[in-house]
């Protein structure tokens, strides 16, 4: 199976460069996460390290999965600080190496998130995704609901303007 742990914060200062990989191959492979092409390394790292606080003060959980390229997959949870929201928090950054897809690694690193969000008492998780994605075929099958689709929301890599699907599931 799939050696799935949670990063403490110095786990997760140790694996930023793992992470950063991670996240240049998955923009490599024309998802964008946020980024387009070029993307550097540095500019990598640089993301990673700046949700180094989140990570240390709990608002941000982050998972990953040891591989032989370093991190196979990561998925993170985003907490809400927010009053009134505490009882939901979006799933973030899910991202599983080339290498290492169309082993179950996706969906065992989504179920992590979710398990974590219902035993910290967040019953609605919230997440996006380009429109059309595997991704997203990997959401509907779990059992998330698609709420809206906005068109031309974020460019891919190249920077073409891509849909983007927003997706909501309940956990009670």
């Amino acid at each position: 199976m799939h050696p799935i742990t949670r990063l403490s914060a110095a786990e997760y200062t140790a694996r930023v460069p793992d992470l950063a990989d991670l996240l240049l191959d998955a923009v490599a492979g024309g998802h964008s996460l946020g980024f387009v092409e070029p993307f550097e390394r540095g500019a990598a790292l640089d993301w990673w390290r700046a949700r180094t606080p989140a990570v240390a003060d709990g608002s941000l959980l982050v998972w990953a999965c040891p591989g032989p390229r370093g991190v196979d997959g990561t998925v993170g949870l985003a907490l809400e600080s927010k009053p009134n929201g505490r009882h939901r928090a979006e799933v973030v950054k899910l991202m599983v190496h080339r290498d290492a897809r169309g082993r179950g690694l996706g969906r065992a690193l989504l179920a992590t998130a979710e398990r974590a969000a219902a035993e910290l008492g967040a019953g609605l998780l919230l997440l996006d995704t380009e429109t059309g994605s595997v991704a997203e075929s990997l959401y509907t099958t779990a059992g998330w609901t698609r709420y809206g689709v906005v068109p031309d929301y974020a460019s891919d890599p190249s920077g073409a303007l891509r849909d983007c699907s927003f997706f909501y599931k309940r956990l009670r």
